[in-house]
């Protein structure tokens, strides 16, 4: 059971890193992080702000649109070439195919967010600029954020096209950085059948401004590990029952 999981999880990891996609996106934010030292000219007594603020900013942003682009089109890329056929065709089932193709996605944006980090770290070292750590947190919280958003796009893709899962996931991003303020509005409302619609939202939605600490990152604040834990258990909890239902759906699905 574990050597064809590992199997798939790198033949994953393999077919998203010679993806043409892949290359260009990984390329371009690796020039946008080099790039960004020149904005930092604008300013002189926040440089070291500035210098966190875009580099984590390009990272976040490129590996969000990379992660919604891998999750939501990777079965959809699987059934398009008929290989999804010939390997359901074996003795391995629908969940260990459908688990080891996240793993090795997960394993993808693990590794370029390893990358690109060791980048953003180097500009900071070549620019004097001390590496502290509120920068590790956000980078390292960022991958749990990915984990979210991927566990989104599997379920979604695992029932419906490319372009609807993707759709979906770019809004249940979007979203999930407002569900405290959908909280808060619905709380608010004079409506007690609003107010309960408006949690059960909240609830619903992935709550990815936890798992955003960029702006501590940007200010130098530090972040207690009593906090970081439960945002962490959150993010794999939710993923969890993302791959479940998916699972679940994908388990149910007629390729005939």
């Amino acid at each position: 059971m574990m050597r064809p999981f590992l199997a798939l999880t790198l033949n994953g990891f393999r077919e998203a890193r010679r993806n043409r996609v892949t290359v260009v996106v990984g390329a371009f934010a690796f020039g946008l992080l080099v790039a960004s030292t020149l904005l930092t000219n604008l300013s002189v007594s926040t440089f070291d702000r500035v210098l966190t603020d875009v580099g984590l900013g390009v990272m976040s942003i490129v590996l969000v649109l990379l992660a919604i682009f891998l999750s939501s089109g990777m079965l959809s890329r699987e059934i398009e070439r008929k290989t999804l056929f010939l390997i359901v065709s074996k003795p391995i089932s629908r969940s260990l195919f459908l688990t080891a193709r996240f793993a090795g996605n997960m394993l993808t944006l693990g590794v370029l967010l390893v990358a690109m980090g060791v980048l953003f770290f180097a500009q900071v070292a070549l620019y004097g600029t001390l590496i502290t750590e509120a920068q590790l947190v956000a980078i390292g919280m960022l991958f749990f954020e990915l984990l979210v958003l991927s566990s989104i796009g599997f379920a979604m893709s695992s029932f419906s096209s490319q372009m609807v899962s993707a759709t979906v996931t770019v809004g249940a991003y979007f979203a999930g950085h407002l569900s405290g303020d959908i909280y808060e509005l619905s709380s608010k409302a004079e409506s007690a059948a609003f107010q309960w619609l408006g949690k059960a939202v909240y609830y619903a939605l992935p709550n990815l401004s936890r798992l955003n600490y960029r702006v501590q990152a940007t200010y130098e604040l530090p972040t207690p590990l009593g906090e970081l834990v439960p945002s962490m258990l959150y993010a794999v909890a939710y993923a969890t029952v993302m791959i479940v239902i998916a699972v679940v759906l994908f388990s149910r699905r007629d390729f005939k």
